[in-house]
């Protein structure tokens, strides 16, 4: 099994909304007729709420993983553009990393997400 990693982070004042990433999730879900994905989240990575979520990708073809990960990219620079520069915190997306069951097995702290 493999994921995707997507890491939230904060300035200031708390995490970015990960509404942009479910919601493009949802879409992609529903134009490939495909089940939910399977989302993991690891909480605790600093005092403001900063965590990482690992977005299973195998059900995706090759053609659809390269589709996914241009589409995923793109969500995620438009949410960090529109941020308050100020007080919003960033989401980290880097789709050389790939993130294997094996690697999260020693991670604490790691949950089932509900969208």
């Amino acid at each position: 099994m493999s994921y995707v990693r997507i890491s939230y982070g904060s300035i200031c004042c708390g995490t970015p909304s990960t509404k942009p990433v479910t919601d493009y999730l949802k879409k992609i879900e529903k134009s490939n007729q495909l089940r939910a994905f399977e989302i993991l989240k690891q909480s605790g990575l600093g005092r403001e709420g900063e965590f990482n979520l690992y977005i299973g990708t195998d059900k995706l073809g090759k053609k659809q993983k390269s589709v996914f990960t241009k589409g995923l990219q793109s969500v995620i620079a438009l949410q960090n553009k529109n941020r308050k520069q100020e007080s919003d915190g960033t989401v980290d997306f880097d789709p050389a990393v790939a993130v294997y069951k094996s690697d999260l097995t020693n991670i604490k702290n790691l949950t089932i997400y509900k969208k």
